[in-house]
């Protein structure tokens, strides 16, 4: 792949749809001779990224649908969301129950997944079209999204304005910063929601890839992924990726904390002071390296995927097709004042960075 200071990213935009009088659109980040990443207004959505492999072929390396009417009908409360790509908000991964108390006040948001709240509910920023623009600058190039939260949305308390911004630079590098500010005491986590396989999208499943995640602990849950109990520390246990290990090396293992599908869906409390996740993909060559500023990583490891899902190339999803690697705080925070704190407060501003870096080798 290029390395820095032998090309120069460029940006540009393309009509991707209407949805009644809103235009969608496609930005497209390019590095010439490494990366390109096309982003969505639509929810902030990453569509895809192309990426060569150790002989210079690029491929698609992210899982998501073709066309506009491909996560709009996913998008229906009652489509099995997948989330392809997406930013997630106002509060990413479950609150118990849809429900939690502020300052003495009770909140009871969307539920969406059962009892729970997922992904900030059933009309979560994931379905709205932000306001867009794109940017050029030494670091790289990119388009920056916008988006008000009325007080009330889902739920949640607070008037919330949200910009995130997608920048490549010549290193390869996607980096996500997510800024927002409240009117009114309230909850955020946010992140984004990005299927990878780094053979290439539609390829076959995930389980070969090479997974390090570095955490010596992570959240055990109960039947419905919600976290019960203190962290559980990794050693001897299916959830010990300090060294490469194939994704499905331990899948299937009989364990109380696999709940559902046979694999992954779970927080990993990060290690500080190094990247948060390295996958590898021995027959490509590429790797993935995230860092973030999150103290949490959730692993999920495609269990819901099926053959129903058609993606970018035309070719069928299945159980595993893909794997995010979600940085955010920790699922049901609001309901546990021993983990770290997701409210955000009238004059504070949150803040989130994560990298991801595609290289080969």
């Amino acid at each position: 792949m290029q390395r820095s200071g032998t090309a120069t990213p460029t940006v540009s935009s393309e009509h991707f749809g209407r949805i009644g009088d809103t235009d969608v659109h496609r930005y497209v980040l390019a590095n010439p001779g490494g990366i390109t990443v096309r982003v969505l207004d639509l929810g902030g959505v990453v569509q895809s990224i192309d990426a060569p492999d150790r002989h210079g072929t690029p491929a698609n390396v992210v899982l998501g649908f073709a066309d506009l009417e491909g996560y709009l009908a996913n998008n229906r409360p009652d489509a099995g969301r997948v989330f392809f790509g997406a930013l997630i908000g106002r509060y990413a991964n479950r609150i118990g129950g849809a429900a939690f108390s502020l300052d003495g006040s009770t909140y009871r948001v969307s539920a969406n997944e059962n009892d729970n709240c997922l992904h900030g509910g059933v009309s979560g920023f994931d379905t709205h079209v932000w306001q867009a623009s794109t940017f050029t600058g030494e670091d790289g190039v990119g388009v920056r999204l916008s988006h008000v939260s009325p007080d009330g949305d889902q739920g949640f308390p607070g008037r919330v304005t949200t910009a995130v911004t997608y920048r490549l630079d010549q290193r390869n590098r996607l980096t996500i910063s997510y800024r927002a500010e409240t009117d009114a005491p309230t909850v955020l986590n946010l992140t984004n929601h990005t299927y990878w396989n780094l053979a290439g999208e539609g390829s076959g499943d995930v389980h070969d890839h090479l997974l390090t995640i570095r955490a010596g602990s992570f959240c055990a849950v109960d039947e419905s992924l919600i976290p019960q109990g203190d962290p559980v520390p990794v050693d001897g246990t299916p959830f010990d990726f300090r060294e490469a290990t194939p994704i499905g090396a331990r899948i299937g293992t009989p364990d109380p904390q696999l709940r559902i599908g046979h694999g992954y869906d779970h927080n990993w409390v990060l290690d500080p002071g190094s990247f948060a996740a390295r996958a590898h993909e021995p027959g490509s060559g590429r790797t993935l390296t995230t860092w973030t500023t999150e103290p949490g990583l959730q692993f999920y490891s495609g269990n819901f995927l099926t053959d129903a899902l058609v993606g970018t190339s035309g070719r069928p999803y299945h159980h595993g097709a893909g794997f995010a690697v979600e940085a955010q705080h920790f699922p049901d925070s609001p309901n546990r004042p021993d983990f770290p704190s997701t409210v955000l407060r009238p004059g504070e501003t949150y803040h989130q960075e994560t990298v991801y870096e595609l290289t080969v080798g």
